[in-house]
């Protein structure tokens, strides 16, 4: 199994920037993409990006250019950096972790799939983002 917990999350103005941590714990090893989403309130839950154990990131088209994701491998920590912040990025953001057994994790280990091959199987509780105008 395992474990994440998010943090970071903040009621900023406008156009500041906000870094959000996802700390995991467990099994990590196992783990060959992470990812950060988000869920406004009324709306559907979203993608914001993903990495994978390579570092290779992907990103929601329209969140390309103020998003970074990163990771701390030595920490097993997971980061969103979120810039030029804007009232629609007021959500619930959540972290989360694939988690593949060791037959599909030596597969992938040879293939380099990107992320969205697997579904992610572990969830955060999710940090809180409020941005005012």
């Amino acid at each position: 199994q395992v474990q994440l917990a998010e943090s970071g999350g903040d009621s900023v103005q406008a156009g500041g920037s906000l870094r959000l941590s996802c700390a995991a714990s467990g099994d990590t090893h196992m783990t060959y993409c992470m990812g950060w989403f988000r869920q406004a309130p009324g709306k559907e839950r979203e993608e914001v990006g993903s990495i994978d154990i390579w570092g290779r990131t992907t990103y929601a088209e329209s969140l390309k250019g103020r998003f970074t994701i990163s990771k701390d491998n030595a920490e097993n920590t997971l980061y969103l950096q979120m810039n030029d912040l804007k009232p629609e990025d007021t959500a619930m953001y959540y972290c989360a972790a694939d988690y593949l057994t060791p037959d599909l994790w030596l597969d992938a280990r040879a293939r380099r799939p990107r992320c969205g091959n697997f579904a992610m199987d572990y969830w955060g509780k999710g940090t809180l983002v409020s941005i005012s105008s």
